[in-house]
């Protein structure tokens, strides 16, 4: 639980999946005392508890401080769009590094709570045999994103190390438009009849955002501060979790399609195997953060062709939605 001390809270990034699903567990916690940002031109993504601020604006972010008097923040921005990175890095620089800075000017001079997302795509993955990335190994982003991110991390270590820095890798849970995180992407290619082409050698460490939250909410209540890895204890690449996906929610086999990152093109550069381990945060918390995604194995391909074999289970877009966008173990579907 989080104390009066904590409270108000600010989540920024609700736009996305992470600070979407983020938003809504701690509202209905603590209803009247968290607000959620979002950009001035995301007019869809409305509600009481949800204001327009572009993080990109100083005077505007120092205006919702004054009047809200939040006293931690869980900041969740940040433009994931490799490809639009890629080809526009100030688009990434703006949203991933001015807008912390904006937001560091508030948190450092109020003395807030921050906790803060950054990415297991600061490292390249070229080491395939790596037995998962620890908080000390060397970033060497391969991505404008994921450069912008190592940017983020060293203003936090510089400037205000009282943070708590995690490394998320692909959160999966529910986004307000449908096509904001990687389920999304996926699911909405079968559901329209057109193939999706994922990659064997591009590893993650994907997480249930019901998982996430909990971690979030132990760690503002708290005061750790610094770096740490929050990845899920199952490793998957992109690949397999198109079958995932494919095979849950009962799409056409034949729509999979499948090759290495090399044939990928130059732009975006896809990263290798950054799988990353959790035992730090683990420890930390004393206890373990996440369950695998999926939670059950007989939802984890076991070769190439395994998405085609359907067993009786025909699946569906409902079954798809109860154990790959939420955690089976916590909404009793098992």
């Amino acid at each position: 639980m989080l104390s009066s001390d904590r409270l108000p809270l600010l989540v920024t990034g609700v736009a996305g999946v992470t600070g979407y699903n983020a938003l809504h567990y701690f509202h209905a916690r603590y209803p009247g005392q968290v607000i959620g940002i979002r950009q001035q031109d995301n007019w869809r993504l409305a509600g009481s508890h949800i204001v327009a601020c572009d993080a990109e604006d100083p005077d505007r972010m120092a205006r919702l401080f004054d009047e809200y008097g939040f006293r931690s923040v869980l900041n969740c921005a940040g433009n994931c769009a490799l490809r639009a990175c890629e080809l526009d890095s100030r688009l990434a620089w703006r949203t991933n590094v001015e807008g912390l800075i904006n937001l560091l000017a508030q948190v450092v001079e109020r003395n807030v709570r921050l906790v803060h997302t950054s990415i297991d795509l600061v490292f390249s993955g070229d080491d395939a045999q790596r037995d998962g990335h620890v908080e000390g190994d060397r970033p060497d982003p391969v991505t404008v994103y994921g450069k912008t991110m190592v940017s983020g991390e060293q203003l936090l270590a510089d400037w205000y190390p009282a943070a708590c820095v995690l490394r998320i890798s692909l959160p999966m849970g529910i986004s307000f438009n449908g096509h904001a995180g990687a389920i999304d992407w996926i699911q909405s290619r079968f559901a329209k009849q057109r193939p999706a082409t994922l990659y064997y050698d591009e590893i993650r460490t994907p997480t249930y955002t019901d998982c996430m939250n909990g971690v979030f909410e132990q760690l503002l209540a708290g005061d750790a501060a610094g770096l740490y890895h929050s990845g899920g204890p199952r490793r998957l690449s992109l690949y397999e979790i198109a079958q995932i996906v494919n095979r849950v929610g009962g799409y056409d086999p034949e729509l999979l399609e499948g090759c290495p990152r090399i044939e990928a093109g130059p732009i975006p550069p896809r990263a290798g195997n950054v799988a990353m381990r959790s035992h730090q945060l683990a420890e930390l918390l004393g206890r373990e953060p996440f369950d695998p995604w999926p939670l059950q194995e007989r939802w984890v391909p076991t070769d190439r062709d395994w998405h085609y074999q359907r067993a009786g289970e025909p699946g569906s877009a409902e079954l798809l939605a109860r154990v790959l966008y939420r955690n089976p173990s916590r909404i009793g579907v098992i």
